[in-house]
C-alpha cells in the first residue's frame, strides 16, 4: 500500500488543526473542568469531548477532500479516527499521563507550575495524530 506524500500531508494538516479547535474552542468547560473526574461521570464527560473533537476532525477531513479532490478509504478512515479518539480519551483522563511522567521522572514542579502537564498532553495528542494521519490515506 502507498500513499502520496500530498495526501499524507494534507490529512496530518487537517487532523492539527481539528485538533487545535477542537481541544480549544469546542470543548465546553465543563468537559475541560471535570472529563478527568473519577468514576463514570468523568469518563462520560470525556467521552462528551472525544465525540466532538472527532467530528471536527471528521469535518476537517471531510473539507480536505472536497478541496483537493483527494480519495481515502472509509475504513481506514474509521481506523485512524479510532485511533485519535481512543488515545484522546485516554490522555485526557490525566492518570496515565501522570503515571507516565512519573515513570520517565519528570520533575513534579515543571509537571504543576511549569506548564509540563499541558506540554505532555497536547504532543501526546499530536503523535498519536501522526499515527493517524499515517493509517488514514493508506
Amino acid at each position: 500500500m502507498t500513499t502520496d506524500a500530498g495526501t499524507f500531508a494534507a490529512v496530518f494538516a487537517a487532523l492539527y488543526a481539528a485538533h487545535q479547535v477542537a481541544d480549544h474552542w469546542i470543548q465546553t468547560q465543563h468537559q475541560a473542568d471535570h472529563k478527568a473526574d473519577a468514576g463514570w461521570r468523568g469518563h462520560l464527560t470525556c467521552a462528551g469531548h472525544v465525540a466532538t473533537y472527532t467530528l471536527t476532525a471528521a469535518v476537517a477531513l471531510v473539507a480536505v477532500l472536497a478541496v483537493t479532490g483527494a480519495e481515502l478509504h472509509i475504513g481506514w478512515t474509521v481506523a485512524g479516527l479510532t485511533v485519535s479518539a481512543v488515545t484522546h480519551h485516554i490522555a485526557d483522563r490525566r492518570a496515565p499521563l501522570r503515571r507516565m511522567a512519573d515513570a520517565l521522572k519528570k520533575s513534579p514542579a515543571w509537571l504543576e507550575r511549569g506548564g509540563g502537564l499541558y506540554a505532555l498532553d497536547q504532543s501526546w495528542h499530536v503523535g498519536w495524530l501522526f499515527v493517524s494521519a499515517l493509517l488514514i490515506p493508506a
